[in-house]
């Protein structure tokens, strides 16, 4: 069969995206098995046996979407064997995930590695794991079987146990194996998770964003293996540093999914305990347990508080605009409505503002010497600042809700 008598237009731009059809097509999937594939003509014929294989094995009727950007005989290949072919644009394997959306027609998704390293003939724990009301399932090759080879021993013993601890700790999660690539889910909250990582880290956008969601996660072990005879892996295609950009950009997505980790909860800390250390002082220096607190402490509880106070501010904007939790979003837009918010900024700021005022001008009539005004004036400033911070965060908070709103 010819590629182009294969083709069929499935409403994308032309020259983008194009649909090539099997002779014998599944014409009901329950399951979408999608992969993409750059280059794999050694090892993709046996792939699409292998997913046939362990379809049959799970007992469902399923479809193979490989999401090609080839240039060699892969996609001829995944034909004949009767997979479905995506072409698309070298744009990235994040991007392939995302483009192979649309066109998924399953209802429980399984994507992984068309190299040979994960076996797809073993379908059925994943399969039963989401019937059993799982909505995103991961596959653990620590808890599996390993095949020598397979995997460096700077992967299994620390790259891939100290991220997965690193994740656990920041997001609340048990996951046992962040980085293997072979995992299943619901079609609809593949749709839920909206991806927008264009290259590696669109793992582990998954992976968080299935934890943000709320997702029911699950665990299955799998097998391994080490990449076949005269195949080389892309990492190692790419270069030594391959692995390490990869592992770099998914702690990148790690931190940008977790603002209560890094914002919220330390900027709560330091909020109170700038507050409390600027607002005991207000009256004048004094000595706690013999050592003097003064106005340098003072000045490191204004900073205390107005970075801690920005921070839990950033957090909720953050939180608010990936919208993991609507019933957080939901509580904050309540909480801080556009009056509340205004007029609490206004009043902070004014009180601040006619307290410096009222100083000042005792200070010009000589009823007080700038040393007994000075702790009071300073937080007579703190107060403007927060104000200040407290209005234009509802400015931006109210800017997202209606962006959201709108759609």
């Amino acid at each position: 069969m010819s590629l182009e008598s294969a083709v069929v237009e499935a409403g994308a731009p032309a020259g983008e995206l194009r649909l090539l059809l099997p002779r014998d097509d599944v014409t009901a999937p329950e399951i979408s098995i999608v992969v993409p594939a750059l280059d794999e003509e050694l090892t993709i014929g046996a792939f699409v046996e292998w997913c046939q294989e362990g379809l049959g094995a799970a007992g469902r009727p399923g479809e193979v979407l490989i999401v090609d950007s080839s240039s060699d005989a892969t996609p001829r290949i995944a034909l004949e064997k009767g997979a479905r072919v995506l072409r698309t644009p070298r744009r990235g394997l994040g991007r392939a995930y995302i483009d192979a959306v649309p066109f998924v027609r399953g209802r429980y998704v399984i994507m992984g590695d068309c190299d040979l390293t994960y076996d797809f003939r073993e379908l059925r724990p994943f399969v039963e794991a989401l019937e059993s009301g799982h909505d995103f399932v991961m596959g653990n090759r620590l808890r599996g079987a390993i095949e020598p080879g397979a995997m460096p021993a700077l992967h299994r013993y620390f790259g891939t146990p100290v991220t997965t601890f690193a994740l656990n700790l920041i997001y609340g999660t048990a996951y046992g194996d962040i980085h293997c690539g072979m995992r299943a889910m619901r079609l609809e909250t593949l749709k839920r998770m909206d991806l927008r990582s264009q290259s590696w880290e669109y793992a582990s956008e998954m992976v968080l964003k299935a934890a943000r969601m709320g997702a029911r996660i699950g665990e299955v072990p799998i097998r391994f293996y080490k990449d076949r005879e005269g195949r080389l892996s892309h990492h190692k295609r790419s270069g030594w540093l391959s692995p390490w950009r990869a592992g770099w950009i998914n702690l990148k997505s790690m931190f940008l999914f977790a603002p209560e980790f890094f914002l919220q909860k330390p900027g709560g800390v330091m909020l109170a305990a700038g507050l409390l250390l600027a607002g005991s002082l207000v009256g004048g220096p004094y000595r706690l347990l013999g050592v003097g607190v003064d106005l340098h402490l003072m000045l490191l509880g204004v900073t205390l508080a107005t970075v801690g106070y920005g921070a839990v501010q950033s957090a909720t904007l953050a939180r608010v605009f990936y919208g993991f939790d609507p019933a957080y979003t939901e509580r904050v837009a309540r909480r801080v409505t556009y009056n509340r918010g205004s007029l609490a900024g206004l009043g902070l700021g004014v009180i601040g503002l006619l307290l410096n005022l009222s100083l000042l001008a005792r200070w010009v009539g000589g009823e007080l010497k700038l040393h007994e005004l000075q702790y009071a004036a300073v937080f007579g400033l703190l107060l403007i600042i927060l104000g200040f911070q407290t209005f234009t965060f509802t400015l931006l908070l109210h800017m997202i809700l209606e962006r959201r709103e709108r759609g």
